[in-house]
């Protein structure tokens, strides 16, 4: 009996040790959607995190590569990703120092100017010392190694030539626009310039816009019409001149695609900017000589009894910010996407427009207030939609 007893308890050892070997083995090497080698059952959860539990020896493994991950980086990691953070809050806080100082010099180009030519109405002078301001700034610019200056062949100038006489005469328009009606409207009238931009890009570079390209268009023309039937300060002369600074910077931007071509890549932007402005100074000279010349002297001065020194600061601080917001202008674009500079330069024209009315106290109807933000409205739209690619005809 004690040998039958013995004998039992040793088959059932035996039958418990290689049975649970067998359940081991079966659930080690099971193949398709089974448990691989190593694996661990159960599941639980410590620190919002799945973890295991270990049932052979290959499990350590695992949990030692969870325990990995959660440890902390080393130090010299830590440190670089917070420069890499501390660098990227930088490069925001200076990309919103510039737009903010955009904004600034533009309403303060805009409110000096205006104050310069209500009582002198000379645009082709006041243009052509503006260009000139901007012209000393770049070759002292260029004279200070503050920026490399460019090596330019006569056939890049030959090209550029169109689009500096295409600048120097959109910024006379604007001068002239700007001296005949409100500052608020002579913005919202430019708000148009999308629509002449649709225009040309389809004329000289066959490209046909979406259909909701098109559409954004109408809020535009609608709001500007609407601004225009209602503004106090109406007249015909600074109506058709803000039109046809449009028509000009516009021709500029569309014509400089493709006339220059490749050939750009050789100048940066602010190389091709300072030729722009240097060359739009040249060509005013003549215009300035021939129209306003002869009346603009120090004897016609003198006879309008004007503060010539004061006139002279804010003409000269006008310059400054002429030649300041279109060089940061081109700063900030080359830091953002177009669709992000279109996007801020529509704020901007809101804000120039809001500036100038609280300034200059412009007298404002409801119905005009709400052509201009409709107009404005439709060129925010427009810059939105402005990421689709163009079909080219």
């Amino acid at each position: 009996m004690q040998r039958a007893a013995a004998a039992s308890r040793a088959t059932a050892w035996s039958t418990a040790r290689h049975g649970a070997a067998r359940v081991t083995a079966s659930a080690s090497f099971s193949g398709g959607g089974g448990i691989v080698a190593g694996a661990a059952l159960p599941l639980r959860v410590r620190g919002g995190q799945l973890m295991s539990l270990p049932l052979l020896s290959g499990g350590r493994a695992v949990t030692a590569r969870v325990a990995a991950a959660e440890a902390p980086l080393p130090a010299d990691d830590a440190d670089a990703a917070a420069g890499r953070e501390r660098g990227a809050l930088a490069e925001t806080a200076q990309l919103g120092a510039m737009i903010v100082a955009w904004y600034l010099l533009n309403i303060y180009f805009n409110i000096y100017n205006k104050q310069v030519l209500q009582p002198l109405p000379f645009p082709y002078t006041i243009t052509a010392f503006q260009l000139a301001f901007g012209s000393l700034v770049i070759f002292l610019m260029w004279a200070l190694k503050l920026h490399p200056a460019p090596r330019i062949s006569i056939s890049q100038l030959a090209k550029i030539a169109p689009l500096a006489a295409g600048h120097m005469l959109g910024t006379v328009f604007t001068n002239m626009s700007l001296g005949k009606v409100a500052v608020s409207f002579t913005h919202t009238i430019k708000a148009s310039e999308p629509f002449f931009t649709v225009l040309l890009s389809a004329f000289f570079l066959g490209e046909t816009p979406s259909l909701l390209v098109l559409g954004s268009l109408v809020p535009i023309v609608g709001g500007v019409a609407l601004a225009s039937l209602t503004e106090l300060s109406f007249n015909w002369i600074g109506f058709w001149s803000a039109m046809a600074s449009n028509l000009l910077y516009q021709s500029r931007n569309v014509l400089s695609k493709k006339l220059l071509g490749g050939e750009e890549e050789a100048l940066d932007d602010i190389n091709l900017f300072s030729i722009l402005t240097i060359l739009s100074f040249l060509l005013s000279l003549p215009l300035m000589l021939f129209s306003e010349g002869v009346k603009f002297s120090p004897g016609y001065l003198r006879s309008t009894g004007l503060n010539l020194q004061e006139l002279c600061v804010r003409a000269a601080l006008a310059g400054f910010c002429f030649h300041g917001y279109q060089k940061l202008s081109y700063l900030i674009l080359a830091r953002v996407s177009p669709v992000t500079h279109s996007v801020a330069n529509c704020v901007k024209r809101v804000v120039v427009i809001v500036a100038s009315v609280l300034f200059f106290r412009t007298p404002i109807s409801p119905v005009n207030a709400l052509g201009t933000g409709v107009a404005l409205g439709g060129v925010f739209l427009y810059s939105r939609l402005k990421r689709t690619k163009p079909k080219n005809a």
